[in-house]
């Protein structure tokens, strides 16, 4: 991995720098903007509809190229300019979802020249709104359900809800963050595991634990699907409103437009389990306590800033209920070979050489497999979480 060294700005007031902080994050605004161009001014010609796919290679060709960012984030940094933009983000995605209805139900198949345009516009929605669905849609809803408020969290259950994966919003915050690197995990990819058997494995498993986790917390693993208790089960509530999300769009739009919006939700899925797989691949967690080291992040700067700080994914495991413009950087944790958008693209693509420089970075780092041992051949212990004032990095 590359190690240039940190991106240095003037001195600046406390006031400044929390503005800076703020304007780099509207980049998150970016890619769900561009979607909503694209929608409203479809449907588009063959030619033109794959013309419109070009806005997300661009990113990935900035993201590969952007600078890392090892700054530290002000602490003491208002919260409510990041939250508005959570909600904006919330508003322009549920948007984005509508308007790929609206652009689908004025395409045709009755003919072969309309097939070919909405075999074209199908591509483009899969490429940019199946992106933004996971990108903007399940990252912003990633960060709500974190939140302690329950409107926020509801917020991120019904983006969620959109992309028909409501069960993530239990499995995620109470599954996977107890379990990250564990083997009872079903979100940690194993070492040298391809993606697709990650894939095949994970999203049934998730659903699974989700749904007994729920059971869990109503107070009985075995309830009967009668009992009256289950109104209240999470779960069934997220695949009921994703059942009447789809019979709306199919009432409303027709059946071209539901298909279009189930293909976009198995892209933004695909997407977001991609994402899990690069996250944590090949890690096992040494220690009962949660450690920098349990998870893969990158220092890559622009996906901090247009991921919502989902980068530093070691913090975010650290206290997940730190905001995203509050997560720190840390050195020690394993390293992505690229940013997310393009270490995505060589999980999917290139899943062979993914596995080979993901698996020679954690030779690097000791770990996985590879987790140095002492002399009395017990596993050496990395930093805990609770050390985090460690966390390396220039405050900005």
């Amino acid at each position: 991995m590359n190690r240039t060294a940190p991106v240095m700005l003037p001195a600046t007031t406390p006031t400044l720098d929390a503005f800076r902080t703020w304007s780099l994050h509207l980049l998150a605004f970016v890619l769900p903007l561009v979607n909503v161009v694209f929608l409203v001014s479809g449907p588009h010609r063959w030619w033109s509809a794959l013309l419109w796919t070009m806005p997300v290679w661009i990113l990935v060709v900035i993201d590969n190229r952007n600078r890392p960012d090892f700054r530290q984030p002000p602490e003491d940094v208002a919260s409510w300019p990041f939250d508005l933009q959570l909600y904006l983000l919330t508003a322009l995605q549920i948007v984005n979802h509508v308007l790929v209805c609206v652009m689908a139900s004025k395409l045709s198949v009755s003919s072969w020249g309309g097939f070919g345009t909405t075999l074209a516009n199908l591509v483009a929605v899969i490429i940019v709104s199946g992106t933004t669905a996971g990108y903007s849609g399940i990252v912003i809803a990633h960060e709500l359900v974190h939140r302690r408020s329950a409107t926020e969290h509801f917020l991120g259950r019904l983006l969620l809800m959109f992309v028909c994966y409501e069960q993530f919003a239990t499995e995620h915050v109470r599954g996977h963050h107890p379990r990250l690197g564990t083997a009872e995990d079903p979100a940690t990819a194993r070492f040298d595991e391809p993606l697709k058997d990650f894939i095949r494995r994970t999203i049934p498993a998730q659903f699974k634990s989700a749904w007994r986790l729920e059971k869990i917390r109503l107070g009985d693993e075995h309830m009967k699907w009668n009992d009256p208790r289950m109104v209240r089960h999470r779960v069934l509530q997220g695949v009921v409103g994703e059942v009447l999300i789809v019979l709306a769009v199919l009432a409303v739009f027709g059946p071209l437009a539901a298909a279009f919006f189930l293909v976009q939700a198995r892209s933004a899925i695909a997407l977001l389990e991609t994402v899990n797989y690069i996250e944590h691949w090949g890690i096992t967690r040494a220690t009962r306590t949660v450690t920098p080291v349990d998870s893969w992040d990158t220092d890559n700067g622009f996906t901090l800033r247009t991921l919502v700080g989902l980068s530093r994914h070691a913090d975010h495991h650290a206290q997940a209920s730190r905001p995203f413009q509050k997560l720190r950087y840390f050195e020690q944790s394993p390293k992505m070979p690229l940013g997310y958008y393009g270490t995505v693209l060589l999980a999917m693509f290139r899943n062979t050489e993914y596995r080979k420089r993901a698996t020679a970075e954690l030779e690097r780092c000791g770990l996985g497999p590879f987790r140095r041992r002492d002399a009395t051949g017990a596993s050496s212990a990395p930093l805990a979480l609770d050390d985090s004032h460690r966390a390396t990095g220039m405050v900005a």
